[in-house]
């Protein structure tokens, strides 16, 4: 459970980071409640702790991450988002999306056997539809379950009281591969495998954005509240599925923007 908890605190940290061309001020819709920053001056205290971190540990990382080939790295990025349909299947479920759990699912059987364990993305050359990540603040979002305050966690990012609790539904048992890696007893899986995939996730994001992200915190007049701003968006559209106002990134699966 500690290398658990260990490998989340890393993995999540590099993936909540935040890139758009704007600073990040825009309201939510109008239609959604306001989402209230009640731990201002606490969550500004960690985030600063946690920008902290990501310069001294994790933007070096990431820098040395990006020399590898680009063959490489796309193959990294493949494997990963074909494990995280273990996650986005069950969220389908949950969700009542059954034909898109059945796609998924098939998409993860393409990509792990002809696609040798997702490093090719055989289903998309044959026609697979678009693939689009779920998790369980999503499917809580989708029930009716209110965001509650704005959080900033210590190493974990920005986040709701909601996605907070999604984020930990896995030590309740909802993420299959991390079952299958702690508890599952085989010679293919287990919890060092586990813990270095979601290390590996975090570091695969934060390499392909290592520019956007300097260019947000550099032109935005208060980065604190363009992480915050924008988090609350991406947020409520992925529970909506509504198309974005503004281009975002978040948690590896927005639409990169010019990180070439």
């Amino acid at each position: 459970m500690n290398k658990f908890l260990t490998s989340s605190l890393i993995v999540i940290l590099l993936t909540t980071n935040v890139v758009a061309d704007t600073d990040g001020l825009n309201s939510l819709s109008k239609t959604s409640k306001p989402v209230k920053d009640c731990f201002e001056k606490l969550n500004r205290a960690t985030f600063k702790l946690n920008q902290g971190l990501d310069k001294v540990i994790f933007r070096p990382v990431a820098k040395a991450y990006r020399v590898l080939p680009s063959s490489v790295r796309g193959g990294t990025n493949n494997a990963l988002n074909n494990l995280s349909s273990l996650i986005t299947v069950p969220n389908n479920i949950l969700q009542g999306e059954f034909k898109i759990a059945g796609i998924n699912t098939g998409r993860f059987v393409v990509n792990t056997t002809l696609g040798v364990l997702g490093i090719f993305d055989v289903a998309e050359k044959i026609g697979f539809s678009e693939y689009e990540k779920e998790d369980y603040g999503q499917t809580l979002g989708k029930w009716g379950v209110g965001a509650g305050c704005y959080v900033v966690l210590p190493v974990l990012g920005p986040s709701t009281i909601r996605d907070t609790v999604g984020s930990f539904v896995n030590v309740l048992g909802g993420d299959p591969y991390y079952n299958a890696s702690t508890h599952g007893n085989n010679e293919y899986l287990n919890d060092q495998v586990y813990m270095t995939t979601k290390v590996i996730s975090g570091i695969d994001f934060r390499a392909k954005n290592l520019d956007s992200i300097d260019n947000l915190q550099k032109n935005s007049l208060d980065f604190y509240a363009s992480v915050r701003s924008l988090y609350l968006q991406d947020r409520q559209q992925k529970i909506t599925n509504s198309n974005p106002t503004i281009e975002i990134m978040y948690e590896g699966d927005w639409e990169e923007i010019d990180s070439q």
